[in-house]
């Protein structure tokens, strides 16, 4: 018996279905052996996260409010990957944006809500855009290669946060805790039924409906995805792969700091070292097993959000560290890379007789 590795040319949906299936079943079922490992039942470990996480209006509310940053933190990334251009960065185009929308209200408050809110939203945009704008020019102008900028970058914007939040911006009245003074009304986004859910859904959800129409069904996103997948051919049909790389490094770095803002504005309402809990890269998990899709990656959200919350759940009342559920979330993410070799390659077993 002999094994035969083969290229593949072509997968079903059917097929890409199952390696998806897979790839999650033995990513839970390592989970469970974690679980046991750190003396805890895993059916019951992962009955109390489905608990704490839905088993209720609080818990259906609070893992909504932790999917609205993940799914346009996802999409971001999403959009570079399209172009198979690798933005690790999207936690620090979120933290950039966050701290442009809070200087907006430090510096230019303005009493009154639709242009208090249209100007923090358009200052987080730029903050973010330029942020990846930056790693998107060192790629197309010199090939620097985006994965270590993006995230050394990422350490830059959350060490400008430590410093404006333990420096110049810290509330006098906090009795020494790293914060801003609580954000005015007129700047802050509306909450629905007395829970934590914000107005930032509808960004999320609209940011989803264009990507999908833009990049999916548009001549643009056919571009981009020509240029990623051969550049040589792309410049040969006139396509500026150049142009497109920084352009798109910038519209991603834009979502992400919309994501912060929305996460500013809507949830915690004021600065705080505490608010980035790696929503931009667990969006990278998320956008693969969204396979890249803008419409998928809402329901993945959804499912990640509850791993959040279900986590939350799990340290209070199981004592167990924080860490346990990033554990899980790394071997999602493991297996899903695992099953990428058998979505490109087609395993046989031949006997020797044969």
């Amino acid at each position: 018996m002999r094994i035969k590795v083969e290229k593949r040319f072509y997968i079903t949906k059917w097929q890409e279905v199952c390696i998806i299936l897979a790839s999650i079943v033995l990513a839970f079922s390592s989970g469970a052996l974690v679980f046991h490992f750190l003396g805890v039942d895993p059916l019951e470990a992962y009955k109390m996260m489905i608990d704490g996480s839905l088993g209720d209006f609080y818990g259906v509310s609070e893992t909504v409010a932790k999917t609205i940053p993940l799914i346009m933190c996802s999409l971001a990334v999403a959009l570079s990957f399209t172009m198979v251009v690798w933005n690790i960065g999207a936690e620090g185009q979120f933290v950039l944006g966050a701290l442009a929308c809070t200087a907006f209200v430090r510096y230019l408050y303005v009493d009154n809500f639709v242009v208090m809110l249209a100007c923090m939203g358009i200052s987080a945009l730029l903050a973010g855009g330029l942020w990846g704008a930056f790693a998107g020019f060192l790629k197309a102008r010199w090939n620097v290669n985006e994965i270590i900028t993006t995230l050394m970058m990422n350490y830059i914007a959350i060490l400008l946060l430590q410093y404006f939040v333990y420096g110049s911006w810290r509330d006098p009245t906090s009795l020494g805790f790293p914060m801003t003074p609580l954000f005015p009304k007129s700047a802050r986004l509306h909450q629905f039924f007395s829970t934590r859910v914000h107005s930032g859904i509808f960004f999320a959800v609209i940011i989803a409906l264009i990507l999908w129409i833009v990049v999916r069904k548009g001549v643009w996103g056919y571009e981009i995805r020509v240029s990623g997948q051969n550049p040589k051919a792309a410049d040969y049909a006139g396509i500026r792969s150049t142009r497109n790389v920084i352009l798109v490094m910038f519209l991603s770095g834009a979502i992400a700091g919309l994501a912060g803002m929305a996460e500013m504005a809507g949830l915690h309402r004021r600065l705080q070292p505490g608010f980035a809990v790696g929503y931009g890269y667990t969006a990278i998990i998320i956008a693969w097993l969204a396979r890249l899709h803008p419409l998928t990656i809402i329901f993945v959200s959804f499912l990640f959000g509850v791993l959040f919350v279900g986590g939350e759940n799990l340290q209070i009342a199981m004592r167990l560290p924080l860490s346990s559920v990033q554990i899980l979330q790394g071997l999602i993410l493991f297996f899903l890379l695992g099953g990428e070799f058998f979505r490109n390659y087609r395993v046989s077993f031949i006997s020797r007789k044969r």
